[in-house]
């Protein structure tokens, strides 16, 4: 019984993390077009800082792929 708890709370704080990375996303992709860009990502320093990292592509935006990576 006390494990079947622990895997409940471990799928819970999965969940809730997959849920509020979705929901950062959204938030910073400010024009809607499913992607950020670097002018939407320099509200936020830590992004800023792993943009060029996170862009694998090159094309100057993150995807909600790339960005799940942060």
């Amino acid at each position: 019984m006390k494990t079947f708890k622990s895997t409940l709370v471990l799928m819970a704080l999965a969940s809730s993390s997959a849920a509020f990375a979705a929901t950062d996303f959204d938030t910073l992709d400010v024009d809607g077009n499913g992607a950020i860009s670097q002018a939407e990502a320099s509200v936020d320093a830590e992004l800023m800082s792993k943009f060029t990292e996170l862009d694998t592509d090159q094309n100057g935006e993150l995807s909600k792929e790339e960005f799940s990576k942060a």
